[in-house]
């Protein structure tokens, strides 16, 4: 099978994967609360199941990431990741208690640790100019999930019989049927999945800029080292380079040799660089630009779940809507993100990724600022609360894919290549923090409204300052070889 036929079903697996993560969140949201109430659990269950499934998957993130750039395979990541998936789901199908069904998001939030693998697969196969759309796409994808998981929960809630010993009701017939649909994408993964690497890849890969091919093309070629040429560092600074080490070789043409680096220290400077792997990968984390990711990372994902949380138990209480209803609402809202990010991925060629992200803010704020307004002491009749409602979902929602595409991009390419899988585990597990946080803080102050969502503007409040202040660095370096990177990364 040629290149590019694989290399399509790999990328359309890999929407597979996401479509169903979207889908699982999308059937067992609307019943979960109700699900507790059955097994007698306290309101604050709530947020400590839907923090559970966060938890393992802040913890398996990193791990999974580190695990394919070593390997530099993912697709065996993904079958052992599933794993944790079907399993999750069927303990959540039995449902015996409400520690059971903590357990089971606990198990099940494992398997979205193959996320990282996947990221960092999609940034090493992916020019920097094309990366926004390709991310945009897959975020999508997972959002489609959103949209058409209401769709089979109209259903499954009709459920009522046994399997046996157990009872498929409108609460458990979502952990059997996500069951089988994991199931059924290990034998997807298994035919249609391969670990295809780029037909051609930089010498020393790093997060890349925003030039057009030719122009990268003509960077890779043109030597590291060689009589008239500089060696270039992060941000297009100037480096004196070293003089040759031990283990570098020259290839020798009729015009100038150029020095390849290898891919490996040799034996005996092994010890001499791995005390300060730990001093460089530290410092790759902790700059500028990094950070202010990261925190966006944190600050979107911490108020949108807390806000999901939030809304179930607002729509039971003043509209009180079952699931019917709020599968219908989560079905409305799936269709405006996946035409946000949509709208993301034709601006992405249009746009700066840090002008997308400062639009992205600014929404954000809005919607926070109406949440406060109107959400925490609704007035008037029922209809107008139910228009105030609906239009700060929809801010919220508006705002959603603009900051999520942007930083996921942005961070991708200030961040080394070579390490994409352990940086987009870190950047995972700075997100899963937060919707572990989120879903925790809205659940214990439902009935302080004003303390929840006051708190939730100030952190967004802080992420635009610093965005304002960093605005200049919140840009893809200009080279893409960097020296520094195969150092750091070993």
């Amino acid at each position: 099978m040629e290149y590019k036929r694989k290399k399509k079903l790999t990328f359309f697996t890999i929407g597979l994967i996401f479509f169903l993560s979207g889908i699982e969140y999308a059937v067992i949201l609307p019943t979960i609360w109700r699900y507790l109430q059955t097994l007698g659990a306290q309101a604050y269950f709530l947020g400590l199941t839907m923090s559970a499934f966060s938890f393992s998957g802040l913890l398996s993130g990193p791990l999974f990431g580190h695990w394919s750039d070593k390997t530099r395979t993912t697709k065996k990541i993904i079958l052992f990741a599933n794993m944790f998936e079907i399993l999750g789901n069927i303990m959540y199908f039995i449902g015996y208690s409400k520690w059971l069904l903590v357990s089971s998001r606990l198990v099940a939030g494992i398997g979205t640790g193959a996320g990282s693998s996947i990221f960092g697969y999609l940034s090493r196969s992916t020019a920097p100019k094309d990366r926004s759309t390709v991310f945009a796409v897959v975020m999508a994808s997972r959002q489609a999930g959103l949209l058409i998981g209401p769709g089979f929960n109209v259903f499954l809630r009709l459920c009522d019989f046994r399997l046996g010993p157990f009872v498929v009701n409108k609460y458990t017939a979502p952990g059997l049927f996500m069951c089988v649909m994991w199931i059924l994408l290990q034998l997807a993964v298994c035919f249609l999945y391969w670990d295809i690497p780029p037909q051609e890849e930089p010498l020393v890969g790093c997060g890349g800029g925003g030039e057009q091919d030719d122009e990268e093309q003509d960077d890779e070629e043109k030597p590291l080292i060689g009589p008239h040429a500089d060696l270039l560092g992060s941000y297009g600074s100037v480096v004196t380079p070293d003089p040759p080490k031990t283990g570098a070789s020259y290839m020798v043409n009729s015009s100038q040799p150029q020095l390849f680096l290898p891919s490996r220290p040799p034996p005996e400077e092994q010890g001499v660089t791995s005390p300060f792997r730990c001093l460089n990968i530290c410092r790759e984390y902790l700059r500028e630009e990094v950070v202010v990711l990261l925190t966006a990372q944190f600050v979107t994902l911490f108020n949108q779940t807390a806000l999901e949380t939030m809304v179930t138990p607002m729509t039971q209480q003043y509209f009180n809507f079952a699931e019917l209803e709020n599968s219908i609402m989560y079905c409305i809202c799936g269709v405006e993100v996946i035409a946000g990010f949509l709208f993301v991925r034709w601006l992405s060629y249009r746009m700066a990724e840090r002008v997308v992200l400062a639009v992205g803010l600014v929404l954000c704020n809005i919607s926070c600022v109406w949440c406060l307004v109107f959400l925490v002491n609704p007035q008037g009749t029922l209809h107008w609360q139910l228009a105030e409602f609906i239009i700060g979902v929809f801010l919220q929602l508006v705002g959603l894919p603009f900051v999520a595409v942007a930083q996921i991009s942005l961070f991708s390419k200030i961040t080394c290549e070579k390490t994409q899988g352990l940086n987009q585990g870190i950047r995972r597990s700075v997100g899963g923090l937060a919707t572990i946080l989120g879903p925790i803080w809205a659940g214990g102050l439902l009935g302080y409204l004003y303390v929840m969502l006051g708190v939730m503007m100030v952190l967004l409040i802080l992420l635009t300052i610093m965005v304002f202040i960093s605005y200049k660095r919140l840009v893809a370096p200009a080279v893409v070889e960097r020296a520094e990177c195969s150092e750091g990364s070993g």
